[in-house]
């Protein structure tokens, strides 16, 4: 069994480190994550990925028995979001452009989203993000652009 609270420990200390010990104020993990229940699945910090794992809660679905997009786009931000403050100083979304591809299904259960930091230009981070089923079939994908905050560059 992971132990999510350790994980968490963990990776909030490499952001105080990142972020040269300048956390006061922040929330980890944020009030999001919790309340959409996610769980940190998998992460490979020197290779600049993190996947989280979100459960389909009925209180997300849409008036057609599916995941409502808004909850997908949340889980999507809650796994680059995070990642942003691993690879980065502080930074904002910028940009958040998701494709949905197929229907979340309650029967899934779980969606996992895979976030890959992919560069930095400037001040700008660019990650890419897919949500998949157990399965592994390909639900949504995403492109996020963030923003370094001013003086943290």
């Amino acid at each position: 069994m992971i132990d999510q609270a350790k994980i968490i420990q963990h990776l909030f200390e490499v952001v105080q480190q990142k972020w040269s010990g300048k956390t006061e104020g922040i929330v980890w993990p944020p009030p999001s994550f919790i309340s959409m229940q996610g769980e940190i699945f998998d992460f490979r910090l020197e290779e600049g990925w993190l996947q989280n794992r979100f459960p389909i809660l009925h209180e997300q679905l849409n008036p057609y028995g599916t995941m409502q997009g808004g909850f997908i786009a949340a889980a999507i931000d809650n796994t680059i979001g995070p990642l942003s403050m691993l690879v980065s100083p502080p930074n904002l979304t910028r940009n958040l452009e998701v494709s949905y591809l197929k229907a979340v299904s309650p029967d899934f259960h779980h969606i996992f989203v895979r976030a890959k930091f992919l560069r930095q230009q400037s001040r700008e981070l660019f990650f890419e993000a897919s949500v998949e089923n157990s399965r592994g079939t390909l639900l949504a994908s995403a492109k996020s652009t963030h923003w370094i905050l001013s003086g943290h560059s």
